[in-house]
């Protein structure tokens, strides 16, 4: 979760995170790395089984951003090789 820095969706690094699946598990989502991000409290709860892109257009948050750096942070766990 270092790896963002803060808020996956918000950007904020001053507040207490939670984790937050991606695709939410009621969505077919697995608790599984790839799917988990740090969200801030407010994000976490706002989103709650939301799909990710249309939440994020919803609440006006750079889409754009969180996939790149979404598809940056899982290309680096594919190169780190299988998870334990």
């Amino acid at each position: 979760m270092i790896a963002w820095g803060g808020c996956a969706y918000c950007g904020a690094a001053t507040t207490a995170l939670q984790k937050d699946c991606v695709l939410p598990i009621s969505r077919g989502g697995r608790y599984t790395l790839p799917n988990v991000v740090p969200a801030c409290t407010s994000c976490n709860a706002s989103k709650h089984n939301s799909e990710v892109s249309g939440w994020l257009r919803r609440k006006r948050l750079d889409e754009s951003a969180f996939l790149l750096r979404h598809a940056e942070i899982l290309k680096t766990l594919r190169a780190a090789g299988p998870q334990q």
